[in-house]
């Protein structure tokens, strides 16, 4: 049987408070203030401001790993400790951001704590662990499969002591927020090695870095995800300094697979508190709403689908409760192996 700490469970309740207190009912102000922006891509003054009652009620990077739990307050937990809150958050689509969780900064935070120089840290981890700034992660590119991290094309080589990067990426989720100032890119450095797993690098470059240029913003299933946003950049002749290379050259394909297994699972976690919202949404509009001389919850086609609702939902959870408790024990790299 799955359970969670003492220390999961007492930030549950907090997170739960916050949530019925702050967020529930500031959803209809979040969605004027949105419609209402000049810049759809700016912070929004209702996310500052929770922002701030989040920090001081302790509710504040409650994604920290355990093994990272040095870089926040509450010491780190565990993949299956966090589930419960980041169920939770999911229930309102934009709250995540409202106590430093939200994508890609959990994931691109988490490859700092891991892999990042003391240096690198103290300019690009502090200031994302503050929620001051924001960050994207650039993989996925227009003309290769990137679901299959070894075809990504972009170049970086080391040209003296600067790495020269020239490609194309796009749905780089992030990118078009005002607060966005780190990318996080993975290109090819070394095609010509044997190990198609070691030609890869990653570099970190400063957003404003003279050749980064936002083609357009993008939407997907034709959302724009203001005031995230995520957008096709083009990396023109962009020179960064060679100590800006993380972990090592050759190393980008293990970063990315360190990153991307738990900040998948963060989406997985959310996307369940989601769909059981939408659930329990369902289940008040059928006591609601009548046809046909009844309630829709009388009909037996309308039971039957909420039935079914209810069903995946309990196998989507019990899966990636079961996934989380896996990664906590053998390490998400061993948990996702087939």
């Amino acid at each position: 049987m799955i359970t969670y700490s003492d220390k999961s469970i007492e930030l549950a309740q907090r997170l739960q408070s916050f949530m019925e207190q702050h967020v529930y009912p500031a959803q209809a102000i979040h969605a004027e203030q949105l419609a209402q922006a000049e810049n759809r891509f700016s912070p929004l003054p209702l996310i500052e401001e929770l922002k701030q009652k989040a920090k001081a009620d302790g509710l504040w990077n409650l994604f920290v790993p355990e093994a990272c739990g040095q870089h926040c307050e509450h010491g780190g937990l565990g993949n299956l400790d966090y589930f419960p809150l980041a169920e939770m958050m999911g229930r309102v689509l934009w709250s995540a951001e409202v106590f430093n969780c939200s994508a890609p900064d959990t994931g691109n935070m988490e490859v700092l704590m891991k892999y990042a120089t003391p240096e690198q840290q103290e300019r690009w981890l502090k200031p994302l662990l503050a929620g001051e700034i924001r960050s994207s992660y650039a993989m996925t590119e227009p003309q290769v499969a990137s679901s299959d991290a070894t075809n990504i094309e972009l170049s970086m080589r080391l040209d003296g002591d600067e790495w020269l990067l020239d490609g194309c990426k796009w749905f780089i989720t992030g990118a078009m927020h005002e607060r966005t100032r780190l990318i996080i890119v993975m290109g090819k450095s070394d095609p010509d090695n044997p190990d198609r797993h070691r030609q890869q690098t990653q570099l970190l470059v400063p957003r404003d870095t003279a050749g980064v240029k936002v083609v357009r913003a993008l939407t997907t299933l034709g959302y724009d995800d203001a005031p995230v946003g995520h957008a096709e950049i083009l990396f023109d002749q962009v020179r960064v300094p060679a100590e800006n290379v993380l972990l090592g050259a050759g190393r980008g394909f293990e970063i990315a697979q360190g990153r991307l297994g738990p900040g998948r699972m963060h989406h997985c976690m959310r996307l369940v508190g989601a769909a059981q919202r939408a659930l329990e949404i369902t289940c008040q509009r059928v006591q609601e709403r009548s046809t046909f001389g009844r309630k829709l919850s009388q009909h037996q086609s309308v039971r039957e689908d909420i039935a079914v609702s209810f069903a995946e939902i309990e196998m989507a959870r019990l899966l990636v409760q079961k996934t989380c408790h896996r990664m906590d024990q053998v390490g998400s790299a061993e948990a996702f192996r087939i």
